[in-house]
Order: C-alpha cells, then structure tokens, then sequence
C-alpha cells in the first residue's frame, strides 16, 4: 500500500488536518532502502514538520503502526495522541516465523507474482474501488522482507513504556495481528482498546466510517491538529 490509501479520510475528517507519508519502500519512495532508522526520519520530518508547534495525534497502520510506536518511543514531546491499527502483534511470538517464512518465499516466487497474489486476496477482503488503484506493484513487495526485518529486530509492546502521549489500540476482530494486544495496553502509561466486529487487517480499507469516527475521537481532545497517518504495509 501507499499513501493513497489514507485519501477518503480527508473527507471522513472535516476540520481536521490530514497529512499522509510513504515509508521508504513504500509510494514515492518505492527506491529507498527500508531500515527503522530512515522510517522514523521520513515519521519526524512529517508531524514535526505539520505540527508547527502543536501536537498532532499520529496513525499507523500495520508496519507503519510498528513505525510509529518507534518513533513516539525515540522522540517524545510532540504527539497529542498514537493510534496503532493492526500492530499489536509481538514481533518475539512464534507469530514472527509467518514473516520469516514470508522473507525467504519472495525472492523464490518473485515480487511480481507475490504482488499479483497479495492484491487478489486483499480485493477477495474487501478492498474497491480507490483503494484498489493504491494496491502496491511488485517493487513495493521487494521492500518486504528488509521491512519485516525490521519490525522483528526493532519494535514490540515494550516500547509503549516509552510513549508519553494516550495510546488507542485498534484491531478488526478477523485480524491475527491483535493477538498480543494485551501485552501492548499493559505495557503503555495509557492505553485504549478498541475491536471493530467483522474488520480483518484491511480495517482502514474496508471500515473507513468506523475508523475515522474513532480518530476524530481521539483528535477531539488535542490542539486541533489532524492525525497523520503513516504508511501501511
């Protein structure tokens, strides 16, 4: 996915700033090597850049939730609020070896033919009309593995320790990723957990009225600046 996938929610959040990024690997910056690192800077240069000395509450879906935990974690002081969507998953469970598997099938099948598998089951999910023209091609794919490692080396619920701002945990209740979010709500200084019935991973695709509801909730209490969601897959 890339950035594009965050466009219906400019208008599901009237009043309220929307500022979306690709991660490296990811959109406009498919070219770009993944690392943590580089992820967090492409994080910072946007809310600090958007902020202008308000705090902004920052969104991330699935790696980008990853990212973003990463980023309130290391760089404290500007975030009203963190809302992590499909990314409470412990990178230490047994749950990371689907990834490593993951990591060693692509470059066997190829990027192209993963590509084309992966956009036909997240269309068989619910995906339509603009989110399926957002649907990543096969360079966004490579980027995968270097990603998920990552994610495995870099991020789990111990971070939330380090975030100093409310933290809203959403999950679609078919998704696998929340399997773990107890281990994220015990470990954050303020956490909120919110299941959506029916939503799989693709929640912010296939349940945007429910989640932008849950959003201006969250931005409700801030300085009035928009989430900024950051980048999917």
């Amino acid at each position: 996915m890339d950035a594009r996938q965050w466009d219906p929610y400019r208008r599901l959040l009237p009043g309220l700033e929307v500022v979306a990024v690709d991660l490296p690997g990811h959109g406009s910056r498919v070219g770009e090597p993944f690392t943590t690192d580089a992820a967090v800077d492409v994080i910072a240069d946007a809310v600090e850049g958007v902020a202008r000395g308000r705090r902004v509450v920052l969104v991330g879906h699935s790696l980008g939730g990853y990212m973003a935990t990463v980023y309130a974690a290391r760089r404290p002081g500007h975030l009203a609020g963190l809302v992590l969507v499909g990314a409470t998953a412990d990178p230490a469970s047994r749950l990371s070896g689907v990834y490593r598997g993951f990591a060693r099938v692509l470059p066997r099948v190829g990027a192209e033919r993963m590509a084309r598998v992966a956009n036909g089951l997240m269309r068989w999910l619910g995906a339509r009309g603009e989110i399926v023209a957002a649907l990543p091609g096969g360079e966004a794919y490579a980027a995968l593995p270097d990603a998920w490692q990552a994610v495995m080396e870099d991020c789990g619920p111990g971070l939330l320790g380090d975030v100093d701002c409310p933290v809203l945990l959403v999950n679609g209740g078919l998704d696998q990723m929340r399997v773990h979010v107890r281990r994220y709500a015990e470990a954050a200084r303020e956490a909120r957990v919110v299941t959506v019935p029916h939503a799989t991973h693709l929640l912010p695709l296939t349940h945007p009225d429910a989640l932008a509801a849950l959003l201006l909730e969250a931005a409700a209490p801030g300085s009035g600046a928009g989430p900024l969601p950051t980048m999917d897959r």
